[in-house]
């Protein structure tokens, strides 16, 4: 996934570069800075760390990783939260962007950053975490990299209490919960819209045969002329739903919608699928496979990419053989952004984390 916020430790990562955030001494330090010192051989670590000298705050510099899986540490050095009026904002979105061109100009493809100057440097976390994911989607918009978030703990991550708050607003006056739907697996829950609709096109040709059939029988009552002109039941039927009528008329596939979607937006094809943090081979796949069935999260990022009305993204889930449903928390909180006309899919993740629930995107 191009953008993912995971719990875990750092140090366990697997990546091509992990991301330190240092001291401007370059210094073994505690929290992150002394985890990864130490998961690597602080000796070995320390030795190079002193070669280069020091790091300035914002700025970035890379060494080996050592012991750790990932190939190299990239060390950046954040501010100090003084108040805000510093600007500590633009220095911490400059950790993330050097940290990253740093990352590109050395061939990485995955990078791994901690939530920067959120522990002991006293950034607020609502606010550092808003800067990282700004500054991470920015740079993923231009460029294919694989970026991880991650996080201690939920202690370690909060979004802001406006949003969360007005989030949990909507969620309790729109998520229809276990009272009206029981929990079941997710991708068996959201394919309702399809199943309703086939159970109209039944119902309705049963009602037109049972039509037809009680009108039948009472002209035979009234006129032999008039029965003979009626069709028979059978033959409604017959006329209703045939085999090959049914495949004659199939409308478009999930994959075929995306594409003419794609193409009335007047965005190209890379645009779409990094507004939608979908991989490239992903998109590749759907590209050539018009049967491609995504999981309801892709349909979903695409329809934000694509910044679909609610309508329009129950449309494109529909071809996929999903739902947008009040029974699901996830669908609610997309629901939320979508009528907010907030299309940032990764604000819409990070929100999505904050509640517990699977991310957009492939």
């Amino acid at each position: 996934m191009p953008f993912e916020i995971i719990r875990g430790d750092i140090t366990k990562i697997e990546a091509d570069a992990v991301v330190n955030a240092a001291n401007t001494a370059l210094a073994q330090g505690g929290g992150v800075c002394g985890a990864i010192f130490a998961a690597a051989c602080a000796e070995k670590l320390t030795r190079a760390c002193a070669k280069i000298g020091g790091c300035a705050t914002g700025q970035a510099v890379i060494t080996k990783g050592y012991a750790l899986p990932a190939k190299y540490i990239i060390h950046t050095a954040g501010p100090v939260w003084q108040g805000g009026g510093q600007n500590e904002a633009a220095l911490l979105y400059d950790c993330y962007k050097n940290a990253l061109e740093l990352a590109k100009q050395n061939g990485c493809k995955s990078v791994a950053f901690p939530l920067i100057s959120s522990g002991i440097y006293g950034y607020p976390k609502d606010q550092a975490l808003r800067i990282a994911v700004t500054a991470i989607g920015d740079f993923l918009l231009g460029q294919d990299m694989a970026v991880t978030l991650v996080v201690f703990d939920r202690a370690a991550f909060a979004l802001s209490e406006k949003l969360y708050h007005a989030i949990k607003a909507y969620i309790d006056d729109h998520y229809a919960g276990t009272h009206y739907l029981p929990r079941l697996a997710k991708e068996q829950t959201l394919r309702l819209d399809a199943t309703v609709a086939l159970m109209r096109e039944e119902q309705e040709t049963f009602s037109d045969t049972m039509t037809v059939a009680a009108d039948f029988e009472a002209c035979e009552q009234e006129s032999p002329l008039i029965k003979a002109s009626m069709p028979a039941p059978q033959a409604v039927m017959a006329q209703k739903r045939s085999l090959d009528d049914v495949v004659a008329r199939l409308d478009e596939t999930f994959s075929q919608q995306l594409l003419r979607l794609i193409d009335e937006s007047g965005h190209g094809d890379s645009a779409i699928y990094k507004r939608a943090n979908i991989d490239r081979r992903v998109f590749s796949k759907i590209r050539s496979n018009k049967d491609y069935r995504p999981s309801k999260n892709t349909a979903l990022a695409f329809a934000v990419a694509l910044e679909l009305s609610a309508d329009g993204t129950r449309d494109l889930l529909m071809k996929a053989g999903f739902a947008l449903s009040r029974s699901s928390k996830l669908d609610v909180i997309v629901e939320y952004f979508i009528n907010k006309g907030n299309y940032n899919i990764f604000e819409i993740n990070e929100a999505l984390f904050a509640f517990d629930q699977s991310l957009l995107g492939a």
